[in-house]
Order: structure tokens, then sequence, then C-alpha cells
């Protein structure tokens, strides 16, 4: 069991909701700016200038009118194609945007880095952190429906601390000083009974707290662990820690993609089974949908939720933030969501099935890209690593 008495950076007196992509996290999204009364933070990887991005564009672009201060954030890399138009009437419209600067300077290297978290603030009181994008991809549409993310809506203390790390992120992380226009304007009349904490994964200013989150989870279980996860391509401390927790009698489960977005990443993922399996941890993959979520729950104790893949790129290239959240009826809750996915959306992969599939020319394929994903990450997080 986790322990007890590690409450260390946790807030409590927090509401928390679990909020799935698609038509439900979009209005919540939409909600959370046109209720906002003096400050919008909107800060994430990839915001697309189709559909579903212009209508979250329009709902900042109105609140920048009712004179809301809105800052909008988008990652170099993977933004990179929002035209100048799109840019230019959300500055018209008063919204401040910038995309994050993709370079990381010192001594020796000039190298990117990518601001990979999605998080939405306002007034210092409300914030949607989680896995979600602003796309189509994401949203509920008359085409498709959205790829399968979450996302935490919490309102409660907790909050100014993620409103503290938009700003210093949206500051570039220099000194400030105390107003950081992340000041509780609204007051939570009904506040909830989560502990929260906020972690974060940029490990070039050496945080690293989400991945010693799921460590941490792994070693102290004594009951399960499920971890949902897209582009699940674990390094060895977490591979250990799997290992460690199947041997104690943990029941690890792991709901992997059956269909993903990106095809290398899947075969590579795929060449890990026989090692999952060996170590009897159950093994799913998700059929419904393309599978972009990121959570874990421990023993009904604990639950991360957020932007952090469990992969060395999360580990060492790129900023990240998830919620811990301590409130065993919510987790319980979530958790019995996860199993309902498992038996509804799932398919169990098992030892018999990889045999069936063992034939040469599959399972080069998937040593190949498994290599070739390990070599991308290594060239992607070379300048990175460095000593604890």
């Amino acid at each position: 069991m986790l322990p007890a008495a590690n409450y260390y950076g946790y807030v409590d007196h927090n509401s928390t909701e679990l909020v799935p992509s698609g038509k439900r996290y979009f209005e919540k999204l939409l909600q959370l700016i046109n209720e906002a009364r003096h400050t919008v933070h909107l800060q994430c990887y990839i915001f697309s200038d189709d559909a579903t991005g212009q209508m979250v564009a329009d709902a900042l672009m109105e609140a920048a009118r009712k004179k809301v201060k809105v800052w909008l954030m988008a990652d170099g890399y993977a933004s990179q194609k929002l035209n100048t138009v799109f840019i230019n009437n959300l500055e018209s419209a008063g919204v401040q945007f910038r995309f994050f600067n993709p370079l990381f300077k010192s001594a020796w290297f000039y190298f990117g880095r990518r601001l990979h978290h999605k998080i939405a603030v306002a007034d210092g009181s409300v914030a949607l952190v989680g896995g979600i994008n602003i796309s189509d991809n994401y949203n509920d549409t008359a085409a498709k429906k959205a790829w399968l993310d979450f996302a935490l809506l919490v309102k409660g203390p907790v909050v100014k601390d993620i409103c503290v790390v938009c700003s210093k992120t949206w500051n570039d992380f220099k000194p400030m000083g105390k107003s950081l226009n992340c000041d509780s304007y609204v007051q939570n009349n009904t506040p909830g009974s989560s502990l929260v904490k906020l972690c974060r994964n940029d490990w070039v200013r050496r945080k690293n707290d989400i991945s010693k989150t799921y460590i941490e989870m792994l070693l102290h279980a004594t009951a399960q662990v499920t971890i949902l996860s897209s582009y699940f391509l674990p390094g060895k401390n977490i591979r250990r820690q799997m290992l460690q927790a199947a041997k104690r009698g943990v029941r690890v489960k792991v709901i992997a993609a059956g269909r993903s977005d990106v095809l290398v990443s899947k075969h590579a993922e795929r060449w890990l089974y026989d090692w999952l399996l060996r170590n009897n941890i159950e093994l799913y993959e998700y059929k419904s949908n393309i599978l972009h979520g990121k959570l874990a729950v421990c023993d009904d104790q604990l639950l991360t939720l957020g932007s952090y893949n469990i992969n060395n790129i999360s580990a060492y290239a790129t900023i990240e933030c998830n919620l811990n959240v301590k409130d065993v009826p919510f987790i319980q809750t979530v958790h019995t969501q996860l199993e309902q996915i498992i038996a509804n959306d799932c398919e169990k992969i098992t030892s018999e099935q990889l045999v069936k599939s063992r034939n040469v020319f599959i399972r080069f394929t998937r040593w190949i890209s498994y290599q070739f994903v390990r070599l991308l990450i290594y060239l992607f997080t070379f300048y990175f690593k460095h000593k604890p």
C-alpha cells in the first residue's frame, strides 16, 4: 500500500471530475473560457486551425473582447502549421499568443524541447489538465468519434499552483515578481475532498515528479495497478518495477493502443508484448478507436493523469504536467470506468495469440521498429540526460 503519511506537495479541499475527450471535454473547456471574468491561460501541444480549433479560438477572442486577459501558448513544433491569418485574428481580438520556444540553449549546444502539457485555467479557480489537444481528432464530429483521452476538471486551492506553472512557462521560467495573475478571483463555494498534487516532468529543469510517481506506484502497490497508456515504451526503471510488482503478486494491467496514429510506434510496442506476458502482466489492446490517454490507478489509493506518456521522450525531452489525486471514492469510480473499457472495448492479448503471429516477417518488422524508435528516442533525448 502507498505510504499513508506521504502527503508532501498535496493540496486539500479540491473537487475533481474525470472528463473524457470529445463533446463533453470541449463543452467543459468552452464553459471555463466563457465564464472567466479576469484571466484565462490555455497551453497545449497541438492547436489546429480546423473546426474545433476555430471554435476554441472564437471563445478565446470573445473573452478577450470582454476584457478578460487571455494567454494562449502552443508548442512551436507540433502547432507550426497554424497560419498567419489565424494568429493575426487572435491577436487583433486581444488574445496574447506565442509559440513555446522549442530551442534549449547552453554553453555547448542548442537543441529543441517541446511543450507537451495540455492545461486550461480560468481566474485561478478552475482548471482542466490532461492529454487532450485542440483538434478535431479529440472532438466528436459528424464524421468520426474522438480519440480516447481524458482530463481532470479541478476546482479549489490546487488551481493556483497550476496557474503559476502556466505563468512561469509563458515567461520562459525567468525570475518573476509576486504578481502572476493567479489569485483566486472566484470563490469556490463547493470545496471537495480530493487531495491533489501538481506533478511536472522537465528534465532540463530537473523536474521528474511524474516518472517518480509511476515508479512509486509500482514499488508500493499491494493489490493492483492499472495503466492506460498510448505510445507505451517503458524504460528500464519502470520495467524493473513492473517486474518486481508482478513477482509480489500485484495484478498489473496495461491498456495499450490497438490502433495508433504512429504506426512504427505501435510495431515497437508489440515487440515488448512477449516480455510483458512472460512476466505475468495482463495486456489489453483498445480496439474501438485510437487510444491517446495517459493515466494510472494504484490500489484505489492514488491516481495520476495528464500528458505524460510512458516512454523516454516524456521522461527526458518534453515538458509534461500530470495531476496526482488521493480520494478513494473518486479513484474507485475511475477504476470502474477502466474496467468497463477493458470489458467493452478491449481485446485481451495472450501468449497463444503471439505464437500465431510469430512469422519471420512480423517479428522482424516489430524488432526493427523497436530498434528504430529506441534510436529515435535516444537521439531526441541525448542532450537532455544528466545525472540526477
